[in-house]
């Protein structure tokens, strides 16, 4: 990355302003603005996050916030209400309170002497999460907001439940916010105040995984803040991006094609990152985007902002699995509009192991009877051809990777090959000629299962010659919601069903001699939660479907994308590694007591602020365990250790949240413990059940 130091307007900084909310409780803001700002104003343009704007994301704004504001905007980084030195709890995510704050917040800024009136929102994950849910309130400032890695639907595409099944990152994000919702305020802030502030955080929190698991079906708690309930009520432009790494890399092209503002949409081969700190690269000079974009629909500069595709993507090129990539290669790709005119869905029939070339090349009256190479069975004589099964070990799903990857430590899904060994498995014929795909493929599948609670995961490989499988996408569907997630209904056990997969969109080149791979399988374990029993998976090939959104490779793209400049931003500020960082991702197996275990640990060591000498250390831990094939010894457990120290002051807080089952129940298992130097000031414990909803 390219550090400017010359920018357009001189800037000053505000390190805490305290914003008067209409309760009585004060939110904490970083500004940095225009020195000019003073007697000409400039528009707003907020951050609204969790993640503690005077230490733990301290070096992240020092690069966007002074940067854009060099620009010729007042940059406003606030802590949501109970976060950072904001007054108040933080009790869950999106809560009405969290929105209302958020409003009072732009009309507070759009009132300031310094800003002209105008005002916008940016963010990545809660942060854009937050902007798109106040856009959707249409505060009178709001003139547009840029967003990156986020959703529009809170149950259907979120880190909680995917096709019904519940995801082991509903466990591990409820962690993380256990633990930075009990954090302290800076006493140099806040004075005095920092113990009781503190203790309050603490005496009125709850571990929010307890909340999310009361809530297993679509519901209004989920309905609430999803903007996929109202489309229209967004009322101003939107730019939108993310990765294919990334957990979040189907809500941009459902915004373009749902939205009626003007939009664009920008999806590379990133992790849960911005994209000019985008990992695996390329990164991209995203900050000269966003302010390009602030520049036409806060100031009215005409500068063909909206001018080439709506859509700016990362076709990837394929290369072998790995858990983490330094750079995908690829090449950048242009759509006019989404749905594009120029995907086309090609349905490609299976047989027991087999996908046939796509259903239109079959001429009126010729066979497709099994035995032909890559054909899909039909039946003869009256007789249906036999459906293949599995049920699939635990085991399968270990190298399944996160469900959004950070790319630290690397977590991206490896080599399939020995998940593909407990999964029916669909191969394709070598191809002749490149394939290219862009969108989400999906799979339809003609099947029984044996229990009343099921799940199947598809995943769908780029076969190199060698056999090495790369995971390119992947779905899951718990079976008892083909009816609807609002609706789930037990399934009959022998019953034929038609259920539909949609796996995550993408953008993916297969080159000439690679196989295409489907593979699915009735567990992925530790990715999603397996249902109490196992059971047998039937499905009936020569009645099932997958099919892809292929994209032309032999015509010229309409819209090419112009480069993208160099990633730049503002020299960081600076910091000291006191103690090491440490990043572990394990798969260990003991055959003898059969036990199975991924343990994922995140350690950013000690780290002092140099311009505040505070020091900082985060340490998480995640550890999923299951013993043979018993899926009630599944357990998930995440641990934090957050500290804050200067000088005497040294604070520490300790989370712990453990989740078990069985075929009935939930049981989460949770501490709190806060620390003064190595005294014990605060403690609570809680162990409390809640009933499975055919999960």
């Amino acid at each position: 990355m390219r550090f400017v130091t010359q920018l357009p307007y001189a800037t000053k900084e505000e390190e805490h302003v305290a914003i008067p909310m209409s309760d009585g409780v004060e939110l904490s803001a970083r500004i940095w603005r225009p020195t000019s700002s003073d007697s000409e104003p400039v528009p707003a343009v907020l951050e609204y996050i969790p993640y503690r704007k005077r230490d733990l994301s301290a070096v992240r704004d020092s690069i966007h916030h002074p940067y854009i504001a060099g620009h010729g905007y007042a940059c406003v980084r606030v802590d949501i209400r109970g976060t950072g030195e904001s007054e108040g709890v933080l009790r869950d995510e999106y809560l009405e309170q969290e929105q209302q704050d958020a409003e009072e917040v732009l009309a507070w800024l759009a009132e300031q002497p310094w800003c002209d009136g105008g005002t916008g929102m940016m963010g990545i994950s809660w942060g854009a999460f937050a902007a798109l849910q106040v856009a959707a309130r249409q505060p009178p400032s709001l003139r547009g907001i840029v967003i990156a890695s986020f959703t529009d639907d809170r149950h259907a595409d979120d880190m909680h439940y995917m096709g019904g099944a519940l995801l082991s990152d509903n466990l591990a994000e409820a962690g993380t916010m256990f633990a930075y919702g009990t954090c302290p305020p800076d006493p140099a802030i806040v004075g005095d105040r920092w113990r009781a502030m503190w203790h309050e955080r603490m005496e009125h929190t709850r571990p929010w995984v307890l909340e999310w698991l009361r809530h297993q079906r679509r519901d209004d708690y989920w309905r609430h803040a999803s903007v996929c309930e109202d489309y229209g009520a967004v009322r101003c432009p939107v730019l939108a991006s993310s990765g294919w790494a990334d957990g979040y890399s189907n809500a941009v092209t459902r915004l373009l094609g749902n939205l009626d503002v003007p939009r664009k949409g920008l999806i590379g081969p990133w992790s849960h990152k911005f994209p000019h700190l985008g990992e695996p690269g390329p990164a991209i000079g995203y900050l000269q985007e966003v302010v390009r974009w602030w520049d036409h629909w806060l100031k009215g500069v005409d500068n063909g902002v909206m001018d080439g595709p709506m859509l700016r993507t990362w076709m990837q090129e394929s290369v072998p699995p790995s858990t983490s990539y330094e750079e995908r290669p690829g090449r950048w790709v242009g759509e006019p509009t989404w749905p594009s005119p120029h995907i086309r869905e090609v349905t490609h029939p299976l047989a027991p192991h087999r996908i046939g070339r796509p259903l239109e090349s079959y001429e009126n009256g010729e066979s497709r009877a099994t035995g032909e190479s890559g054909a899909v069975g039909e039946r003869g004589g009256g007789v249906e051809p036999a459906p293949v099964t599995v049920q699939s070990p635990l085991s399968v799903g270990q190298f399944a990777g996160k469900w959004a990857s950070y790319n630290a430590p690397p977590d991206l899904p490896y080599d399939q090959r020995e998940e593909d060994g407990g999964s029916l498995v669909f191969d394709s014929d070598p191809l002749t000629e490149r394939l290219e795909i862009l969108g989400s493929p999906t799979v339809e599948l003609d099947l029984t299962i044996s229990e009343p609670v099921g799940m199947v995961a598809a995943r769908l490989s780029d076969v190199s010659p060698d056999g090495s499988a790369t995971r390119v996408s992947y779905g899951i569907l718990n079976l008892t919601r083909l009816g609807g997630t609002d609706t789930p209904e037990p399934v009959e056990p022998g019953r034929r069903y038609r259920a539909k997969v949609q796996l995550n969109g993408v953008g993916q080149a297969f080159p000439p001699g690679h196989r295409i791979r489907l593979s699915l399988s009735t567990s992925y374990w530790p990715m999603a939660w397996p249902p109490p029993k196992p059971a047998l998976l039937s499905v009936y090939a020569h009645a099932s479907t997958l099919s892809l959104p292929v994209r032309p490779t032999d015509e010229p793209d309409e819209m090419p994308v112009s480069p993208f400049g160099e990633p730049e931003g503002a020299p960081p500020i600076t910091s000291t590694q006191l103690s090491p960082r440490e990043e572990r991702w394990e798969v260990k197996r003991d055959l003898v007591g059969y036990n199975a275990e991924l343990e994922i640990v995140k350690d950013r060591g000690l780290v002092r602020i140099d311009d505040i000498g505070l020091d900082v250390g985060l340490r998480a831990e995640e550890r999923y365990r299951s013993v043979a094939e018993d899926v009630t010894s599944v357990s998930g457990e995440s641990a934090w250790t957050m500290r804050f120290r200067r000088d005497e002051w040294d604070i520490r807080v300790e989370t712990r949240t453990r989740l078990t089952s069985d075929a009935g129940e939930f049981f989460v298992d949770a501490t709190l413990d806060g620390y003064e130097g190595d005294k014990r000031v605060f403690s609570r414990t809680w162990n409390e059940q809640v009933p499975r909803d055919l999960l």
